[in-house]
């Protein structure tokens, strides 16, 4: 077996809605069938005993390695603590070639569980040792190392239950919400409205007890001290005991409290200069240290700190009794679990040797043994919820230090003997305001019940009824597509939104152009989505992007499918038929909001049998309102887009609008057959995202098809009494399309110039001059500078084939280089000649013509 390519299918994909993995397989004659090979699956399953079936009961099909290679990709990944349910084994047309397909939740734990699945089915195959717990570790800690922690997690999985998006922007914790304008940026638990002045000041402690002590917050007094004896100073001069503390330090770090005497201060003093240099002493408070969470300014959460120990059974010794604690599966080394692991260091030990204790004592039953000053959860510390015990009065003073500091999300560290009293009826106080504060206290604290954080800061972020989404357009199909999306994004931009748009063009934001070439991809979409200054997306959507990455997004508002026909690019990744193009292409109609359309070509069989597949409404276009159909549609009273009397019709139940032909330029007047076409899927597109009925109309009257609005789309230009023609028609339905339109247009003389794409099928090259020979008079072929694989001369001979017999073409060249045949037909055309050049460098080809033209 050998996987011949793997790759990541981010978005929604060919397969399901799941992110995945996708591999290529190669099986040798035997591993095509595994259920023959001798003692193969008791190997498999000496090596891996919880590996799925390979089939179900009652079923005797034959399994080839690769199927195998899924269950043991996908089993890897649950064992080692993955969500994960998805896989599938497909056979391609190919003997003994496989399509692979494993859902992961994180990419790079997805691609290592392929590898290990791989070493798996070797070592059962070659019946060699496999290291099952090795591999599971692995994976488990990879997935530990690159998932989100559960304070971030938390917010993320609030945010999916309001169905806002999400992206992660780093392999850390900074997490995009929502598409272009309407998104919103978090950085842990800090949101993208929280300022940097106010983060400045909160780490400042001096600074923050001032603020805090004029808003009348009750805080312990203090002062900063210049060096260790002048700690002391301070320390007499407050009162002992006292608290040694960084001024701007965090997570506990360099904090020591309860000081009595002038030792401990200057050894407190130090063991805070290893964190910062200026350092301050303040008042000791007795009494339990609280957190209270403020989001939004309320008041969510609250928790009882306690400094990490162990409490003593009369048999293990202290290390012990903290190795027993650390063997919770909640506590964890890091920031990715509930709590933290009790650290055994020299701080512990000084804490132990203050209360008459070694790591090797035995405390007897039911003494408690602290290990540290601090109650940090980041130090070991633990957590009991106490937020229904909240006095309102305690609750207040809390957002009053939030609000002074100008924190949206604001960590409050309290001590008092109990949140059940007023602060001030104890002599109690804040005594530190934290920006991004953790929020794992909250929602698993040790004791207790957690509390909903990451629905209170997404629901600061998104008010109700906000889901951070923009309207989204996806356009596919064989034919129309870029123009489809450059008319609707045009009609959407005229309502007065800002459109980012993606095309085989490049990239487009308000209208201007940010990026070039063939950007139909989910990579641009995903570009304009993280743009802050659209309003609106209106995306091409190619079959390569969808193949190879998925979609850019989870859902679409609008989904248009242009046509299929005849098909193109059939023959390349497996996609060999109509069939398979039409499945892949009805990915953005599957993935259709279930409050949004799908527009679709009710004259293409294949395209109106999507609807059955859409979970929202479907509009249905058409020029003939006597199609079937389109016939059927408007008895239903559903959304329609049709032409009539030299009208385009689009009528909802007993509403209707009209707009005629001769106010759509593109259309010439009603007689560019598929730019009617393009017309209609468009002004659908833009009702159903809403777009008001005025603005299409001003839309329509303003889009032309010149060489900069539409580049490549049948572009006209006047040449010495000559019509000449651009586009970038490239199969057989386009060539189609195209002499229909011509048709409509008298030439004395009509000549095409033509090259074709190497990565075609040898019938659809042959086809196009097939088609183009009964139409044009002359034919000038060329070969352009890519071959996409095929041999010099390959391609123009495949189309001179084409051309055996055609009824009407009286004269071929063959040329060398795409200017080259462009100056060949533009030489010999006189007064009244049409000339139809189908361009393959688009921009390139344009210009060139363009000079040409200026210079005649």
């Amino acid at each position: 077996m050998e996987v011949i390519r793997t790759r990541a299918l981010r978005g929604p994909n060919l397969w399901s809605h799941h992110t995945a993995v996708e591999s290529i397989v190669s099986c040798t004659p035997e591993e095509r069938s595994v259920d023959k090979i001798p003692g193969f699956e008791v190997r498999l399953r000496t090596r891996f005993p919880r590996l799925a079936q390979l089939q179900p009961d009652g079923h005797a099909d034959t399994i080839p390695m690769a199927h195998v290679l899924e269950l043991a990709a996908l089993g890897l990944q649950a064992e080692a603590g993955c969500p994960v349910t998805f896989s599938r084994t497909t056979p391609t047309l190919e003997e003994g070639i496989y399509q692979t397909v494993v859902e992961y939740t994180e990419e790079s734990v997805g691609r290592l569980a392929m590898q290990w699945a791989e070493k798996l089915c070797r070592s059962a195959m070659d019946d060699t040792p496999f290291d099952l717990a090795g591999a599971l570790h692995e994976l488990h800690e990879l997935d530990e190392d690159v998932r989100l922690g559960p304070s971030t997690g938390s917010i993320v999985h609030a945010a999916i239950a309001r169905k806002i998006p999400f992206r992660r922007m780093t392999e850390g914790s900074m997490v995009s919400f929502g598409w272009g304008s309407k998104q919103r940026r978090i950085q842990a638990a800090e949101m993208d409205s929280t300022s940097a002045i106010a983060e400045t000041i909160a780490q400042d402690k001096e600074l923050t007890k001032k603020l805090l002590d004029a808003a009348g917050v009750p805080v312990p007094t203090g002062r900063t001290a210049e060096d260790a004896e002048d700690a002391w100073k301070a320390a007499l001069e407050i009162g002992l005991p006292v608290v040694v503390k960084p001024k701007d330090g965090n997570q506990g770090k360099g904090v020591t409290v309860n000081i009595t005497t002038r030792e401990q201060t200057i050894a407190a003093y130090n063991a805070a200069k290893e964190f910062r240099d200026d350092i301050m002493v303040e008042r000791f408070l007795a009494g339990h240290d609280f957190r209270l969470l403020v989001i939004g300014n309320k008041l969510v959460a609250a928790a009882r700190r306690d400094p990490p120990h162990v409490v003593g059974d009369g048999v293990h010794s202290v290390r012990e009794l903290v190795d027993i604690v650390n063997a919770d599966p909640r506590r964890g080394t890091g920031h990715g679990t509930a709590l933290t692991k009790i650290r055994f260091d020299d701080i512990a030990l000084a804490r132990l040797a203050l209360q008459g204790l070694a790591a090797d004592s035995v405390p007897p039953i039911g003494q408690r043994v602290v290990l540290r000053n601090n109650a940090n959860l980041s130090t070991g510390g633990s957590a009991s919820d106490v937020t229904d015990d909240v006095h309102p009065e305690v609750a207040a003073r809390a957002v009053e230090a939030a609000q002074m500091i100008g924190l949206d999300i604001c960590g409050v560290d309290v001590v008092c003997d109990s949140v059940l009293r007023p602060i001030e009826e104890q002599n109690g106080g804040v005594v530190e305001v934290n920006a991004a504060p953790g929020l794992r206290m909250h929602l698993s604290p040790s004791y207790g019940k957690g509390r909903p954080i990451g629905e209170a800061i997404i629901n600061t972020m998104f008010p109700e009824g906000d889901d951070g989404r923009i309207p989204v357009i996806a356009v596919t199909g064989t034919n129309g597509k870029t123009t489809t999306v450059r008319l609707t994004a045009h009609l959407v931009a005229a309502s007065g939104l800002r459109v980012g748009m993606t095309n085989t063009d490049g990239v487009y934001v308000n209208g201007r152009q940010i990026d070039s070439g063939d950007c139909s991809g989910p990579r641009s979409a995903r570009n304009v989505l993280n743009h802050p200054d659209v309003d609106a997306a209106v995306f091409e959507t190619a079959r390569g992007g969808i193949l190879r990455e998925g979609l850019a997004y989870d859902r679409c508002k609008v989904a248009v499918v242009t046509n299929i026909g005849a098909g193109d690019h059939l023959g390349l990744n497996y996609i060999t038929t109509v069939e398979d193009l039409a499945v892949l292409k009805r990915v953005i109609v599957m993935n259709v909001d279930e409050h949004g359309y799908a527009v679709l070509n009710a004259t293409d069989p294949i395209v109106a049998a999507m609807a059955a597949k859409c979970k929202g409404k479907v509009i249905f276009f058409g020029a003939d309102r006597y199609h079937p159909v389109v016939a059927t549609h408007l008895a239903q009273g559903k959304r329609t887009v049709y032409v009539e009397n030299g009208q385009l019709v689009a009528v909802e139940g007993k509403n209707e609008q009209r707009i005629a032909l001769s106010d759509v330029p593109i259309t010439f007047n009603g007689t560019i057959g598929f730019q009617v076409e393009n017309t209609m899927a468009a002004v659908a597109a833009a009702w159903a995202a809403g777009v008001s009925w005025d603005a299409i109309r001003r839309g329509l009257l303003t889009f032309t098809t010149d060489s900069h609005n539409a580049p490549g789309r049948f572009n006209i230009f006047k040449y010495r009494g000559a019509t000449v023609i651009a586009d970038y028609g490239h199969n057989p339905d386009a060539m189609l399309a195209l002499v229909k339109a011509v048709d409509a247009m008298p030439a004395k003389r009509r000549s095409v110039v033509i090259s074709g794409a190497g990565d075609r099928r040898d019938q659809d090259i042959r086809e196009q001059t097939e088609i183009l020979g009964k139409a044009f008079d002359d034919v000038v072929l060329y070969q352009d500078a890519c071959q996409r694989g095929r041999a010099d001369g390959e391609v123009v001979g495949l189309l001179r084939q084409g051309l055996q017999g055609a009824s009407r073409t009286s004269k071929i060249d063959e040329i060398t280089g795409e200017f080259n045949a462009i100056d060949t037909a533009m030489d010999r055309l006189q007064d009244g000649d049409l000339c139809l050049i189908l361009v393959d460098q688009v921009e390139e080809s344009l210009a060139y013509i363009a000079k040409r033209i200026a210079a005649a």
